[in-house]
């Protein structure tokens, strides 16, 4: 599949993080865009920017925590545009922190957001696709999907949530014309990991590396056009980490741990600390 001018795009998380990088790289596409973000302060001037390029948008300040929320905003992309082709399920919180000091309601909040909403999106708009035998759903997912860092857990188990549910979708639906593919990316100079490297003090471990946002909406159109089932973004090769680490878990883990990534997580946690009134 390929997005087509005309083609409708509804991206969440629109507004922050790799979502603007998105919403530029899809409107050159010349994409209709259903852009979503909470609270949304910065739609409205995102899509005043990308509509005098021609990029026909709509917006909602949508909290995807609440299922009357999600609907309107599935309602909205059908009201306006009749239809759906792509789904970006991007939007995603965390709190990094010790485990036993989250709240329930920040634990919540964060199944809620991350997986949640992606599933019940999902779920929303695929009878439409199926009515049409064509749509892509792109679940952003992350390598602590993959390889449980510290001080991480919700978010870690959320992604790999999104990891396993994206292989059940094309299991399910790739003969009926609907695929999906997870884009994994490991740390991006935006959002979560801009804001947790000012915590820390420091940047990422250098063997795990940074890539740039253009690179995941790369590998998100690289997906969609190829209908890859996992694409891993990240400037050095982690796969073979990875393999590794499923052949001989403790080995891993002990191999992951020297690399310094919990280190990062847990400088972060200490500085918060620190600075709490």
């Amino acid at each position: 599949m390929k997005i087509n001018p005309g083609d409708v795009v509804l991206l969440t998380g629109a507004s922050g993080g790799i979502g603007v990088h998105f919403v530029r790289a899809l409107a050159k596409l010349k994409a209709r865009l259903v852009l979503a973000a909470y609270p949304g302060n910065l739609l409205a001037g995102l899509r005043l920017e990308i509509e005098k390029g021609g990029c026909e948008s709509v917006e909602m300040s949508c909290d995807l925590r609440e299922p009357e929320q999600r609907a309107k905003l599935a309602k909205l992309a059908f009201d306006r545009f009749g239809r759906v082709d792509v789904l970006i399920n991007n939007a995603g919180v965390e709190f990094n922190s010790y485990y036993h000091e989250l709240s329930e309601a920040q634990i919540g909040e964060v199944l809620a957001v991350n997986l949640t909403a992606p599933m019940m999106l999902t779920r929303l708009l695929l009878p439409a696709m199926l009515a049409r035998k064509r749509g892509h759903i792109i679940n952003i997912a992350s390598l602590a999907g993959k390889s449980g860092p510290a001080f991480q857990e919700p978010y870690a188990a959320t992604k790999a949530g999104l990891i396993a549910f994206t292989a059940s979708l094309r299991s399910t639906y790739r003969a009926q014309g609907i695929s999906a593919s997870a884009v994994v990316p490991g740390f991006v100079e935006a959002g979560i990991y801009a804001r947790l490297k000012v915590k820390a003090g420091v940047p990422a471990p250098r063997l795990v590396g940074v890539s740039q946002p253009e690179s995941v909406v790369a590998a998100v159109l690289r997906a969609i056009e190829g209908d890859h089932p996992e694409i891993i973004v990240n400037p050095t090769p982690i796969r073979p980490l990875l393999a590794f680490t499923a052949l001989f878990p403790g080995a891993g883990e002990w191999l992951t741990g020297k690399i310094g990534t919990n280190d990062f997580f847990r400088r972060a946690v200490e500085a918060g600390k620190k600075a709490a009134p």
